[in-house]
């Protein structure tokens, strides 16, 4: 195994050299819809060489921790937005490029309400839900050619609260 990486709370800051984190943190920035809406506006920045966004559905398998971690991926193309569609925290695995190659990861937990945007060419482990039901809302690039490089490492990584 090449180490324990440790769980920690997703902070703007802690996440910031990896994507953003989009949540209705502090006031919102425009009231609509009569008085009866809060616009947070503009919570993450969409980032694609080419094609357009789109918003694809994903059901993923709940996993349970320790989770051993095999395998990152990252998307040179664009960037990557996870919206859960459950207020349940979810796992967001990131790795700093090292030599076009991922670093050591850091791992976070998000708070109920909290998603995630990957920035272009971030390795990130994959969607990672804690609880049932798993759904995930994805905004990412549609386009042509191959926006998928993995790293599987040569020994796993332990992910642990």
């Amino acid at each position: 195994m090449s180490g324990v990486v440790r769980i920690q709370p997703l902070t703007r800051d802690a996440f910031a050299p990896f994507g953003d984190v989009i949540d209705t943190d502090g006031d919102p920035d425009k009231i609509i819809n009569q008085g009866m809406c809060g616009r947070f506006h503009d919570r993450a920045r969409l980032d694609f060489s080419d094609g357009r966004a789109g918003i694809s559905l994903f059901r993923a398998t709940p996993r349970d921790l320790p989770l051993m971690l095999d395998l990152v991926e990252r998307h040179p193309e664009g960037s990557q937005a996870f919206v859960p569609m459950s207020m349940d925290p979810f796992l967001v695995i990131v790795a700093p490029d090292a030599g076009s190659q991922p670093g050591t990861p850091l791992a976070f937990e998000t708070a109920p309400g909290q998603a995630v945007n990957y920035h272009r060419g971030t390795w990130h482990g994959v969607l990672t839900p804690l609880h049932a039901p798993g759904l995930f809302a994805v905004i990412d690039r549609i386009g042509a050619g191959d926006n998928l490089q993995e790293h599987w490492f040569d020994t796993p990584w332990q992910v642990t609260r």
